[in-house]
């Protein structure tokens, strides 16, 4: 067990059965009254944050996790397919676990969070940015660039994003996998 005085951004803990991971503290000494901690954890499990205060001394549950990097290899019955980089060993992540999973392409690197003692995966994460190839769009209009416009796109791993009007089928874009936007053409 340890103390709020081991509190770091970083740390995973066990809170009332659910992981989570400290995203900010504050150690608050105020002239009257005890010195409290006030930290903002993220769930490991639906990504939600929360504000949580504990008291100066109190004991905390820390986690082991660690992160893997894996390869998307195929989807199946049982989720999506992923090999260690390293080991080759294979593993199964269910889709509600994997951020942005309508970006996945095969073959791509992701980085996987792990609980260390269970094995169990937590997360799944994509690169902040990837190449896309647009399969479908509209053609824009001739001299509508007077606004920031967009319109719709499909990209080759099936996913519609909102593009500028300059951009045609067949062009290679960078696409935001955090904020799932259209970034800028590719190089």
């Amino acid at each position: 067990m340890a103390t709020t005085a081991d509190i770091r951004k970083g740390l995973a803990m066990e809170l009332e059965g659910k992981l989570y991971l400290v995203v900010d503290f504050q150690h608050v000494k105020p002239g009257k009254g005890g010195a409290f901690v006030r930290t903002k954890l993220k769930s490991l499990e639906n990504g939600k944050t929360i504000d949580k205060t504990f008291n100066s001394g109190a004991s905390i549950n820390p986690v082991r996790i660690e992160r893997r990097p894996y390869q998307f290899v195929y989807k199946d019955d049982m989720g999506y397919n992923f090999m260690h980089m390293e080991t080759f060993e294979q593993i199964a992540i269910p889709e509600d676990v994997i951020d942005g999973v309508e970006f996945l392409k095969e073959g791509q690197d992701v980085e996987v969070v792990v609980h260390a003692e269970t094995e169990t995966p937590l997360s799944c994460e994509l690169p902040p940015f990837i190449e896309a190839t647009v399969t479908y769009t509209e053609p824009g209009l001739k001299g509508d660039t007077t606004t920031n416009a967009l319109k719709p796109a499909t990209i080759d791993t099936g996913a519609q994003i909102m593009v500028p009007l300059f951009i045609e089928i067949g062009e290679k874009i960078k696409v935001d996998t955090r904020t799932k936007e259209y970034a800028e053409r590719a190089k």
